[in-house]
C-alpha cells in the first residue's frame, strides 16, 4: 500500500543488502494474534494461503493490520495463477512469497503478473493498494521499485536451475522450503538430513555468488539454533509461525502435566 510504501522500501534495501532480517510466519486468521505479531518486532509477516484455510477477505484484514503497526505484508497464495496474486497485490500487499518456483519461465511469467509495464504486464486496477483511487498515480509509479518478490525453491527442480533463475536478477530474496525440500529428496520430514543440508548448502553458496538474501524457516526457536545459521550463511530467518508457537507451547505444557501426574 502506497502509505507503507516507507516500511517497504527499507524492507527491500535490506533484502538487497543482505541484512540480518527476522519474519513472521501467519497460519491463523483471528485479528488478535496478528496484532500480537505485528507487536514483536518482525521485519516482515508473511502470509501462509498455500496450506492453510485463510481466504481472500481474511488475508486482506491481515495485510491491514499488519501495515497498521508499520510492519510489511508479504503473504504466499496457494499458487502462481493470477486469480490468486492480482487480488492480492490490490488488497495492497507488499510483494509476495512465491510457492515451489522452479524455472526461468515460471519466473518470468509471475514477474509479468506482479509488476506494471514496461517491467511486466499487471493490469492496472483501483483498489486499497491505490487508496481506493486517492493515490493511485503515486502507486502505479513506485510499485515496480518497491515491491518484493520472494522466490521458494523447494524441490530437485528448482535447485537445478537455480543459478539460471538467480542470473535474471528479479527476485529479491531466495526462501528454502526445508520440509518440500526433504520430501523431494526423498527424506521426507528430516529436514537435518545429511543430504538435505548438502542441498541447502548449494543453495546458500548459489546465493552468495549472485548477491541475492537467502532464510529459511525455524520451527523450535532456540538462540544457538538461529546464531548457526546465520553463521552458515543464511541472511534471513523467519521465526516460526503462530501455529509453531501455539504447537511448542502447548507441546510444553503436556509434558508438565504428565510430569505433574
Amino acid at each position: 500500500m502506497i502509505l507503507n510504501i516507507k516500511n517497504t522500501l527499507k524492507l527491500k534495501k535490506k533484502f538487497r543488502n543482505r541484512e540480518r532480517i527476522f519474519g513472521g510466519w501467519v497460519s491463523f486468521s483471528q485479528p488478535s494474534i496478528i496484532e500480537i505479531l505485528s507487536y514483536v518486532g518482525f521485519d516482515f509477516l508473511a502470509i501462509d494461503m498455500e496450506h492453510s484455510p485463510i481466504s481472500m477477505n481474511q488475508a486482506q484484514s491481515i495485510i491491514q493490520i499488519s501495515q497498521s503497526f508499520q510492519v510489511p505484508c508479504l503473504p504466499r497464495p496457494v499458487s502462481h495463477s493470477n486469480d490468486w496474486i492480482k487480488p492480492l497485490l490490490d488488497f495492497g500487499s507488499d510483494g509476495l512469497f512465491i510457492t515451489t518456483l522452479e524455472n526461468t519461465d515460471q519466473l518470468n511469467d509471475l514477474k509479468n503478473k506482479i509488476k506494471y509495464p514496461p517491467i511486466g504486464k499487471r493490469s492496472y486496477g483501483v483498489n486499497r493498494a491505490q487508496l481506493y483511487g486517492f493515490e493511485s498515480k503515486n502507486y502505479f509509479k513506485k510499485w515496480n521499485s518497491s515491491s518484493i518478490m520472494v522466490g521458494q525453491i523447494e524441490n530437485i527442480t528448482g535447485i537445478d536451475n537455480l543459478e539460471k533463475i538467480l542470473k535474471l536478477k528479479i527476485l529479491d530474496a531466495i526462501m528454502i522450503g526445508p520440509y518440500d525440500l526433504a520430501g523431494s529428496l526423498g527424506y521426507p520430514g528430516e529436514t537435518e538430513h545429511k543430504e538435505v543440508k548438502k542441498s541447502c548448502e548449494y543453495i546458500i553458496k548459489l546465493c552468495n555468488k549472485y548477491n541475492v538474501s537467502v532464510g529459511t524457516q525455524v520451527a523450535d526457536i532456540k538462540k544457538n539454533k538461529i546464531n548457526d545459521l546465520f553463521k552458515q550463511g543464511y541472511t534471513y530467518i523467519i521465526l516460526g509461525s503462530d501455529l509453531f508457537l501455539f504447537w511448542k507451547s502447548a507441546e510444553f505444557l503436556r509434558n508438565i502435566i504428565k510430569e505433574i501426574k
